[in-house]
């Protein structure tokens, strides 16, 4: 298993959405031919939709708009599994959908899924910034990366 495939990856939205899903195995994508199932994205929140068992928005980053999932239903799986781990993800994933309000700068991490061919976060964490520099942080970031792996 390649080590990269369990790191959240720094992408930007133009690279986010051009990457290539892989048609044999499970579902997988790449980017310059190197597979990630993972990602981290920050940018603004420009659109939000809650649903009872989730919340559907987009983080535009100034290279496109990321759409992202966050999944509410947690509560309803606790039985079956670990419920301890279950019901503090609940409450967490509870706690960022009454946070992720239109225009905070955010930054997501999450697995890469794909949804009736649409790419999409569905979201593990949200760290609200602060600091608008962060913006340009992340971008310089990206950039690093993508000259460092061709």
């Amino acid at each position: 298993m390649d080590p990269i495939l369990s790191v959240h990856v720094k992408l930007l939205a133009v690279d986010l959405l051009s990457l290539t899903v892989q048609s044999y195995g499970p579902l997988t994508f790449t980017h310059k031919n190197w597979p990630i199932a993972r990602a981290e994205s920050l940018g603004v929140v420009v659109s939000r939709e809650r649903k009872d068992k989730f919340l559907k928005f987009l983080v535009d980053d100034g290279t496109g708009c990321i759409p992202c999932i966050l999944w509410l239903n947690h509560h309803s799986f606790a039985q079956r599994s670990h419920p301890i781990d279950l019901e503090l993800k609940a409450r967490m994933a509870l706690d960022y959908a009454e946070k992720i309000q239109l225009g905070l700068l955010v930054r997501v991490r999450g697995r890469i899924t794909s949804f009736m061919g649409v790419i999409q976060v569905t979201v593990a964490d949200v760290v609200f910034e602060r600091d608008p520099n962060m913006e340009l942080l992340h971008w310089l970031d990206c950039i690093r990366m993508s000259r460092r792996y061709p």
